[in-house]
């Protein structure tokens, strides 16, 4: 491991969405218990009155459901909000499923480092080598690592609009990931490979690429053999082109505010995602997700010198938090590594402290679940879950 990349405490969030009205709330709290807590638990039991407070109300202006897993040697608690649609307003469903969005990022980095432990992919080998023609002349040398750690200099590539009308115009449009990738690499780059940190999804639209290329397979098809099926995350997949979500689910919304000054809620659960791809296009439910986290933590899908990489930030660059796939941030005193994601009407994320003493996972059909400002119904679950 080079002398200036090591593992490091910043400071960060995971509350990225936002969110609509008052229906059913189901909640069940476990304290700690003999199979739950160890002597040596650096974690206090969830606190199951302020968990149940956070997603109390569902739906509200905000989010229309909020399913909650948290974990940990302290204890368990399961937490589910809200209704499965607007119209009928029937109880949502805890095991819905859900698009998962930016933690797809997690899967594919773990994807691409065990694939590096079986020595298919190089870390320092640039990825001009293994994707020749994508990146123009004018882009130096990005290795594999730069572009798990964002620090390849990649620029954006095109998508299909930038409003949330113009996007939701061609939700069933498809936008390979390989135009996507062709546009960034006729830009000009952002800065030169490792001297900055830009989270961009286009890192990871390279990924998948790369996964394909050195595999000989379709990224889901790989993903599947080398993350879904060990971990046992049987409930997740990626749709492709396909704008449905297969199976049960809660169906999603966008407030949109109209002429006249009322908020329409738009059902923008059928989307294709395509461009998305190795970025963002998983749909998976709290259950698989936590599995995940618990999984991945303990080195049961990454091996251990490759699973440094998830849990280290390059040092050199000021105010750099992402490492391979995860986020690291400080909380109380405590340091969790995490992802979160958000597509249109879907917000969710993992969290964990690197000893498993606490994990976070959540789903909340945000109302503006794109939206830069912070969502209340996930800043209220993050407090009363991180107590």
């Amino acid at each position: 491991m080079p002398a200036l990349r090591r593992r490091t405490v910043l400071a960060g969030s995971l509350a990225l969405a936002l969110s609509l009205g008052a229906g059913p709330l189901t909640a069940s709290a476990a304290s700690a218990s003999a199979s739950g807590a160890t002597s040596m638990c650096s974690s206090s039991a969830p606190d199951a009155e302020a968990l149940r407070a956070a997603i109390a109300g569902l739906p509200d202006g905000d989010a229309t459901a909020a399913l909650v897993r948290i974990g940990g040697c302290g204890g368990t608690w399961r937490g589910t909000s809200g209704v499965r649609d607007l119209e009928s307003g029937r109880a949502a469903d805890p095991n819905g499923r859900f698009r998962a969005g930016s933690t797809t990022k997690v899967v594919t980095a773990a994807a691409v480092l065990r694939l590096a432990a079986a020595g298919r992919i190089d870390l320092d080998t640039p990825v001009q080598r293994y994707l020749p023609g994508f990146l123009g002349r004018q882009f130096r040398p990005v290795t594999v690592r730069q572009l798990l750690d964002h620090t390849s200099g990649i620029p954006a590539g095109d998508g299909l609009g930038t409003t949330f009308e113009e996007v939701y115009a061609h939700r069933f449009d498809t936008l390979t990931p390989q135009r996507v990738a062709a546009s960034a690499g006729v830009k000009e780059p952002e800065f030169d490979p490792g001297k900055q940190q830009h989270y961009l999804n286009i890192n990871y639209t390279f990924l998948g690429l790369l996964i394909e290329k050195v595999t000989g397979r379709p990224y889901a098809s790989e993903v599947r053999r080398l993350v879904l099926a060990p971990t046992g995350m049987r409930d997740t997949y990626f749709p492709g082109t396909d704008p449905r979500i297969l199976g049960p689910h809660n169906r999603g919304y966008q407030a949109v505010k109209k002429a006249d000054g009322t908020t329409e809620f738009v059902d923008v659960t059928e989307w294709n995602q395509a461009d998305r791809f190795a970025a963002g296009d998983m749909i998976s439910t709290t259950a698989d997700l936590e599995r995940l986290l618990t999984a991945l933590f303990r080195g049961r899908i990454v091996p251990r010198p490759q699973l440094e990489e998830m849990f280290t930030v390059p040092d050199h660059i000021k105010g750099a938090t992402y490492s391979a796939g995860l986020q690291c941030y400080e909380s109380g005193g405590k340091v969790y590594w995490g992802k979160s994601g958000g597509r249109y009407g879907y917000n969710s994320a993992i969290a964990a402290t690197r000893d498993l003493s606490r994990t976070v996972v959540y789903s909340v059909n945000a109302t503006d679940a794109k939206s830069e400002n912070a969502n209340p119904v996930i800043g209220r679950i993050i407090t009363a879950a991180l107590k």
